[in-house]
């Protein structure tokens, strides 16, 4: 018995506190904000559920036989790597990798967390035992699980406990034998408001004097005290799917989350006051690099998707025979090549991480540096291929039911393929992917989601095998000298 789509949308109805436009959303799954992206994400665990799917989406868990997403498969072999990456291109595939924390993501951190017990049993404050309790507890549910890792920006200029920064950051503020109590406020909590849990925790170095902030624990979203303040809903202002496609269906929202004295049970903390383990369980585990190898897999599938749309909009507009279109095009497919071939270097020069196998951490590293530099070129590039169609298009999908509006739409809206529904279509697509809020949104967000470039350039400083690249150059210098005289 796999876990399926009613079964998610159901166990999102927990009286969780989701506040947007001046009210808490009573539900949800039928929130106009929220109910479309909810049923999205169901949608996922209808595909795996389904016969024809569940050997290629899900595996038996050990002990108990149930089938999840294999997203919490730990693969032992290359082999069982590339088994799991095709389900993950699958379900992105549904959402064609606009969904950027569907639950394959936080399944990947908490799996290689999982592969890491033994980097939190070495530290003072790490909880091994609650690791790998949650890891088999999440697993064998199936949980949807997001998280979330940033403090509010606040003034950049001090530290995190410093003027009126100090107080804003979640921290423990109690304890006892049942547990610790955390206050205060975390982002970017994107998934969360369709999620089961959140993994709250976070990812930059802390100092010793902030040992209240290092702390990595997991809590159920209807937990007492827990507050999403949501953004504006992409979906909620969609007027139609016909005008928003991608708006009205993949808007997974993101929040700033409130932790207003909530208890935390001890099982569900795996870091306690140590910002030595708080920081190893990222870098010295495969969790940060594991994450985004999920990430690099869901940017591969969406500039697929945007690739398809360079060219319809080419074929549409009559312009692929040009020189210029087509030398953009060739660079746009040789963009999303490189993530493509990123995705398998990484897997098919993987290590082994105990009994693990695991993605290579440079190739990886160096994916998230090109990809925060093509993706907003990629954009760029299709607004030129579209020019003006992408604004000269009907004000919504009323205006093709009058039919005196409409009889001068089709005589106008034509292409060099396809009818003018056709045209209309396409370019009210290619809007919502590259200049909508959501549009924009996603562009940011690909700019931004792994970090800024001095961090991303700096995991690939440090993971780079500079004695290898610098080998050669050792060679060449020992191979000449100032001649004898």
């Amino acid at each position: 018995m796999t876990k399926s789509g009613a079964d998610h949308l159901n166990s999102l109805d927990d009286g969780r506190c989701v506040l947007i436009d001046g009210a808490q959303v009573p539900c949800v799954t039928t929130d106009p904000g929220f109910r479309n992206a909810a049923r999205s994400v169901a949608s996922l665990y209808d595909f795996q559920s389904a016969p024809e799917n569940v050997e290629r989406m899900t595996f038996a868990v050990p002990g108990t036989g149930r089938r999840v997403n294999r997203a919490w498969q730990l693969p032992t072999s290359y082999a069982e790597l590339v088994q799991r990456r095709e389900a993950l291109v699958a379900w992105a595939e549904l959402h064609h990798g606009f969904m950027g924390r569907s639950p394959d993501h936080v399944a990947s951190t908490l799996g290689a967390m999982f592969m890491g017990q033994h980097i939190y049993a070495a530290h003072a404050g790490g909880r091994p035992n609650a690791v790998r309790d949650y890891y088999e507890y999440a697993r064998d549910n199936d949980l949807y699980v997001t998280y979330v890792v940033i403090d509010p920006q606040g003034d950049r200029s001090k530290s995190t406990t410093q003027g009126a920064n100090a107080g804003v950051a979640v921290a423990i503020v109690d304890e006892d034998s049942e547990g610790i109590t955390i206050r205060g406020a975390k982002m970017l909590g994107t998934g969360a408001a369709l999620s089961n849990e959140l993994m709250v925790t976070t990812l930059r170095p802390l100092n010793p004097e902030d040992s209240h902030l290092a702390f990595t624990v997991v809590v159920p979203i209807g937990l007492k005290g827990l507050k999403l303040l949501s953004r504006r809903s992409y979906e909620q202002s969609a007027t139609s799917e016909f005008d928003y496609p991608l708006s009205s269906r993949y808007d997974e929202n993101d929040a700033l989350i409130y932790f207003d004295d909530c208890k935390v049970p001890w099982e569900r903390v795996f870091v306690h006051r140590d910002p030595i383990a708080q920081l190893a369980q990222w870098h010295e585990t495969p969790a940060h690099s594991y994450q985004n190898y999920q990430s690099a897999i869901r940017l591969m599938v969406k500039l697929r998707f945007l690739l398809g749309l360079a060219r319809r909009i080419a074929e549409t507009n009559g312009t692929t025979a040009f020189p210029s279109v087509m030398q953009t095009l060739g660079e746009l497919a040789a963009d999303a090549a490189m993530i493509e071939a990123f995705v398998f270097g990484m897997e098919a020069k993987g290590q082994q991480y105990g009994p693990y196998f695991v993605p290579d951490r440079g190739l990886l590293y160096a994916a998230q540096v090109q990809a925060q530099r093509l993706y907003p070129r990629m954009v760029t590039a299709i607004r030129e291929l579209a020019g003006g169609g992408l604004i000269m298009l009907p004000s919504s999908v009323a205006d093709l039911v009058n039919p005196d509006i409409a009889r001068l739409i089709w005589r106008t809206q034509h292409g060099a393929i396809g009818s003018g529904m056709d045209r209309v279509k396409l370019m009210k697509l290619a809007w919502d992917a590259l200049g909508s809020e959501f549009g924009s949104r996603h562009l940011q967000y690909e700019m931004f989601y792994s970090g800024p470039r001095t961090t991303t350039a700096g995991m690939a400083h440090r993971t780079c095998n500079w004695s290898a690249a610098e080998a050669g150059v050792d060679a060449m210098l020992a191979g000449f000298d100032v001649p004898t005289l």
